[in-house]
């Protein structure tokens, strides 16, 4: 629907609801909420070294926090002392100016990925480090979970890393609603074993794979209550988790798998969710997807308790209804028992991809990600990748979409509607001229507000 007719609509709709009733009760003025779909402001941060936002959320106090990570020591992170990745999060206001951001490390590679504002208005923040100095207390080899909480300030609480001696991933993390914490991510199963574990999510433990879906779940004080993994023989990795009404734990990524906890692969990467109840038993698991690479990054609660997951696809048949070109961004819709109940893609004629998808006000969805086409469901390309922002409607039809980006590689990683009704979308961009202003370094974190 075009702009002029959203407008003519709201317009439309206020008129009748300022009609009074039949009891003569003064009419009460309807005020709508409307997206025009501008770019209102941007604002970059960073040093002459790589930085990446991974992910934003909104806070109490009406502003915004975002996490990710930083290797440099200049600039916006000049106190900074060692050129390695730490976690970076950067606290702003309703305007996205800058009130404060803090790293967390030590002298290797730490990379966060997600957070959430706890009920004491502090945070959690996860991701996978590979440090046991600085901030950092312990490393059992290669990358772990590592997850920090901090105050409202972002002073740092506690720290807790889980991991065996190989590379273990969290990239995802949600407060639960008995105020615990509970991650989500992949498990070296081969180096946990070769280390002693022993615990299995559904059944007797059996060497799988190179990697797992691993679901941790910690109380308030970051103490480990259970911890379970699921997947099959091969490469299985999961990237985000809701907590379900029934206080269970969906979890949703990819498997490479076609045995033991995969029943029903479709082709050589599938999308991959998991139900779990609330002490970790697998209730139900199911793949989508077709004979092509289908990979989901992130996962949204909708509100009839069914679920939708968005990653990119290279197929074309089975689940896939059909492609644009090389990649589509691809959507699922599924109920509470797994059952597939629409999907819809969008692209041009080269890679789309989406990262993360939230739930708007509306009952619609917003998807951030990346596009490299020019044609077809993509506006425009600004060069190599452009960060690509999508709205649709509660079915998944796309009601507006838009590319930003300068001449080189743009991503966007994650999105969520305000409360006025605008989007905040973050990501990360290497371009020199991306929307007119200097590039600090290499890549720069980048914040955009559309209203």
């Amino acid at each position: 629907m075009g702009l002029k007719k959203i407008l003519i609509s709201i317009i439309l709709f206020s008129l009748g609801a300022c009609t009074a009733d039949d009891e003569g009760v003064a009419p009460v003025p309807v005020s709508e909420k409307v997206f025009l779909g501008e770019l209102e402001w941007t604002k970059n941060f960073g040093g002459s070294g790589e930085e990446s936002a991974q992910a934003v959320i909104a806070t109490a106090d009406g502003g915004y926090a975002v996490l990710g990570f930083t290797n440099s020591t200049d600039g916006d992170l000049a106190g900074k002392t060692i050129p390695v990745n730490d976690y970076w999060l950067l606290k702003l206001d309703s305007d996205g100016n800058l009130e404060w951001s803090k790293t967390y490390g030590g002298s290797k590679d730490d990379r966060g990925q997600s957070l959430v504002q706890t009920a004491d208005g502090g945070y959690s923040l996860t991701g996978y480090a590979m440090s046991s100095d600085g901030d950092g207390s312990v490393n059992n080899g290669f990358h772990d979970n590592w997850v920090i909480k901090l105050d409202a300030q972002g002073t740092l609480q506690w720290e807790k890393s889980f991991g065996f001696s190989g590379h273990d991933h969290s990239y995802d993390i949600i407060e639960t609603q008995d105020g615990g914490l509970f991650f989500s991510g992949f498990l070296d199963i081969t180096s946990a074993q070769a280390d002693g574990y022993t615990e299995k999510g559904n059944g007797s433990i059996t060497a799988h794979g190179v990697g797992e879906f691993w679901g941790t779940k910690l109380d308030a004080q970051g103490n480990m209550e259970w911890r379970k993994f699921f997947g099959g023989t091969n490469n299985d990795r999961s990237h985000a988790v809701v907590q379900s009404e029934d206080g269970g734990f969906v979890l949703s990524g990819f498997s490479e798998s076609d045995d033991f906890d995969i029943k029903n692969s479709r082709g050589s990467y599938d999308f991959w969710v998991v139900k779990i109840n609330e002490e970790g038993e697998l209730i139900w698991q199911n793949s989508y997807g077709g004979s092509g690479i289908d990979i989901a990054y992130d996962i949204t609660k909708t509100a009839d308790n069914g679920y939708v997951v968005v990653g990119h696809t290279f197929s074309d048949d089975q689940d896939v209804n059909k492609n644009h070109g090389e990649a589509d961004v691809w959507m699922i819709k599924i109920d509470d028992e797994g059952n597939l109940v629409w999907e819809r893609n969008f692209g041009g004629g080269a890679f789309d991809a989406a990262q993360g998808v939230s739930l708007s006000a509306d009952g619609g969805f917003i998807i951030s990600g990346n596009s490299k086409s020019t044609s077809m469901d993509v506006s425009a390309n600004a060069g190599e990748n452009d960060m690509w922002l999508i709205k649709t409607d509660a079915n998944g039809k796309m009601v507006w979409q838009k590319t930003f980006g300068g001449d080189g590689l743009d991503y966007g990683f994650d999105a969520f509607e305000t409360d006025g009704g605008g989007i905040i979308l973050v990501g990360e961009t290497s371009s020199q001229n991306f929307l007119d202003f200097p590039n600090h370094g290499k890549t720069d974190v980048v914040v955009l507000h559309i209203k």
